[in-house]
């Protein structure tokens, strides 16, 4: 009998690489290299697609009103409030204001795409649809309810919802489009995590708590009005009526400069009120002090661009160090 010699069997074909979106794609081994770049092309959409989803949000923002919600958590407590507790208040109001500041998104995609800090805006450059970005703010804003609700207590679901439901309906809906005063009346909007923050320690409002919204109420207009003075063109473009396009930038800044005098005593209602003490009295005169200066510059200006981004720039780090020494003094 003859031996038969049986041939090895055949390796078994490469697996199949499938991406989502994609035609499958065979094993980055056995690909050329066209294909790989393909693959590795695939990475940067996945990464701005996350980026847009964050960019949604308005992080840069949303990182304030944390800080406003958290000094008055730590002075409603006399001290540090318990981790799970900051971790749930700080989690749902980053989701709260990350939805609204989405549905404001969707509902201004239209003077969006006609001015140069927005135009790369997901809905006005493409990246997302309107219907997309309406779902995720929607979402955002029902999870963070939930969180609140389940994890804080009612009267900080209540107020956080009530800070949403202020932005996009009071703010971007009514008053954006029509009057100079959106950002007064509309600006309170931003005012909401300070009571939130009270709230979700104490489970009721105060005193104390309605001194922190009203800081930050008036803090809003001279905060926002420094952007418009330099902004004005692009919002008279798309015909956003804010004050330096209505009332012209002599009225302006007048008015920046009233609300600028008037904060700096309405910062001191916490000492006065007996939450704060003398180390936060001290700072916020300093702070206040530092502030007006800024506005004054603006107010002296001749070119004011430059003394306007400054007082915007200066506004923001403001308020987060003025209710950084609030939150210092409670501890201490």
């Amino acid at each position: 009998m003859t031996a038969t010699t049986l041939a090895p069997p055949a390796a078994p074909a490469a697996p199949a690489v499938v991406v989502p979106g994609a035609e499958a794609l065979p094993a980055p081994e056995m690909t050329t290299g066209s294909q790989r770049r393909g693959l590795q092309a695939l990475r940067p959409r996945a990464l701005q697609r996350l980026r847009d989803y964050v960019t949604l949000t308005k992080p840069h923002i949303i990182s304030l009103l944390l800080v406003t919600t958290l000094a008055p958590m730590v002075m409603a407590a006399g001290g540090w409030p318990g981790g799970w507790r900051v971790v749930c208040t700080l989690l749902g109001g980053y989701l709260m204001a990350g939805g609204a500041n989405a549905l404001n998104m969707f509902i201004d995609r239209d003077l969006d795409g006609g001015m140069t800090r927005t135009a790369l805006r997901p809905i006005p450059s493409g990246r997302m649809s309107p219907a997309h970005v309406l779902g995720f703010g929607v979402i955002l804003g029902v999870a963070a309810f939930a969180l609140f609700w389940t994890q804080v207590n009612a009267l900080s679901a209540g107020l956080s919802l009530a800070g949403l439901l202020w932005y996009v309906f009071v703010y971007t809906l009514w008053l954006k489009r029509r009057s100079p005063q959106a950002c007064v009346i509309g600006g309170a909007a931003g005012a909401f995590p300070a009571l939130v923050g009270w709230a979700a320690v104490t489970g009721e409002l105060s005193a104390t708590a309605a001194a922190l919204f009203a800081i930050v109420f008036v803090w809003t207009p001279p905060h926002f009005w420094a952007l418009a003075l330099v902004k004005q063109k692009e919002y008279g473009r798309v015909g956003v009526p804010m004050a330096p396009n209505v009332w012209g930038e002599h009225r302006t800044l007048r008015q920046m400069l009233g609300y600028a005098l008037a904060l700096v005593p309405l910062t001191l209602a916490p000492v006065a009120l007996g939450t704060a003490g003398a180390p936060y009295a001290v700072g916020a005169l300093l702070l206040g002090g530092w502030f007006l200066r800024a506005v004054w510059r603006v107010y002296r200006a001749g070119d004011l661009t430059q003394p306007a981004w400054v007082a915007y720039r200066t506004s923001l780090l403001y308020l987060a160090l003025l209710f950084t020494a609030a939150a210092l003094d409670a501890g201490l």
